[in-house]
């Protein structure tokens, strides 16, 4: 059976302030940074999840947060050199995410100069109305001057993280962010819907609720605007322009194997007979002092679920062997849900791929309650 593809997630758990709608494992800097302690505790939880296991091939890395941008170039080329040192990391995509509020010229020509190939700006909107709504720590400038940063320190895959649906955010003003970046000639653009996720300020002091109408109308013209500007939709919420999918999500979406090291880092590894999700303590301080984690093995029915709600996700679907060779189990196991989905004409079978309909795409979560 054919092995299955591996990334690597590290996660950088501190930020300039926590975001209003931000259920991430962030917290807010109050204090120095301890960088170096925590890059030693990051290759001390690596080296612990490549124990006794012979070197593989990693096909992407993501640094994501929280803000990495917060840690120096040094200190990232340092974890970059130790993770090469446990890895083939041929063709390897390396994403690192940056707040355009931490922008410095110096950390991404060094980012660059440390492996990192792939920038993600969050910029989530360049309205200064928006932006203050949603508790971001930069301006519509800052954004412009750390794409520009990034062109200059010699990136030449980019993505741009929008976000729609806002609070009190009409058509025009959802179009006009898209414009903006596209503007910017972006590799990719991450375009998703506001959503209000428990724990977080927004869930406990809601804003107001954008209407299901004008949500499905921006979602339509918002679409129609990318793909003339030569974006493609390959999934719900990521566009790209030919050749520039993002690896390291694709990778999760279809359901491959992925590493996880990190303040709360998740991880999701497969054996010939069982799958083991990993989980990382979430308190920095505590992972400081023990990067152990825990492991635990996925049940039988929760793999399935799990492996239609990544795949569902790509507007091409899948290719109905991927089930079996990534879970290991048959496809039969699918096919009283394929039968339903088809009913409720959420997806189409096309000989050996299922392929969500714009229906199921817009109701994916309404479809997986069928299985």
């Amino acid at each position: 059976m054919s092995t299955i593809p591996l990334s690597l997630y590290v996660h950088f758990p501190w930020c300039v302030k926590k975001c209003p709608y931000c259920d991430f494992n962030s917290h807010e800097l109050r204090q120095e940074l301890p960088e170096s302690a925590y890059i030693n505790a990051l290759i001390e939880d690596l080296q612990n999840e490549r124990q006794g296991k012979s070197r593989q091939d990693i096909t992407s890395i993501f640094l994501g947060g929280g803000t990495p941008s917060l840690f120096s170039g040094v200190a990232i080329k340092r974890l970059l050199r130790k993770i090469a040192d446990q890895f083939f990391l041929n063709n390897c995509e390396i994403t690192l995410e940056a707040n355009p509020g931490t922008f410095d010229q110096t950390n991404f020509d060094d980012y660059l100069a440390a492996g990192v190939n792939r920038l993600s700006l969050g910029a989530q909107s360049f309205s200064i109305r928006h932006l203050q709504k949603l508790g971001r720590v930069h301006q519509a400038d800052d954004i412009l001057n750390a794409f520009a940063g990034a062109r200059s320190a010699g990136f030449r895959r980019i993505n741009i993280d929008l976000m729609f649906g806002l609070p009190n955010q009409d058509i025009d003003d959802a179009l006009a962010d898209l414009n903006k970046a596209i503007e910017l000639k972006p590799e990719h653009i991450s375009w998703y819907q506001l959503t209000i996720e428990p724990n977080t300020v927004f869930h406990r002091y809601p804003p107001e609720k954008t209407s299901d109408d004008l949500i499905a109308e921006m979602t339509k013209q918002g679409h129609l605007l990318l793909e003339r500007n030569g974006y493609e939709q390959y999934e719900v919420s990521a566009f790209a322009r030919p050749g520039e999918y993002a690896l390291h999500n694709l990778n999760y979406w279809e359901f491959g194997d992925y590493l996880g090291i990190g303040a709360g880092a998740h991880g999701k590894l497969t054996s010939e007979k069982k799958i083991v999700r990993t989980q990382k303590s979430r308190v920095p301080t505590d992972y400081l002092t023990n990067t152990q984690g825990r492991r635990l093995e996925v049940s039988s029915a929760e793999i399935n679920l799990e492996f239609l709600m990544n795949v569902l996700r790509l507007t091409n679907g899948f290719e109905l062997d991927l089930f079996t060779l990534r879970t290991r189990k048959p496809i039969t196991d699918l096919l009283p849900f394929i039968h339903k989905a088809k009913q409720k004409g959420f997806v189409k079978q096309y000989q050996n791929r299922l392929v969500p309909t714009e229906l199921g795409q817009r109701f994916l979560d309404e479809m997986l309650l069928l299985y």
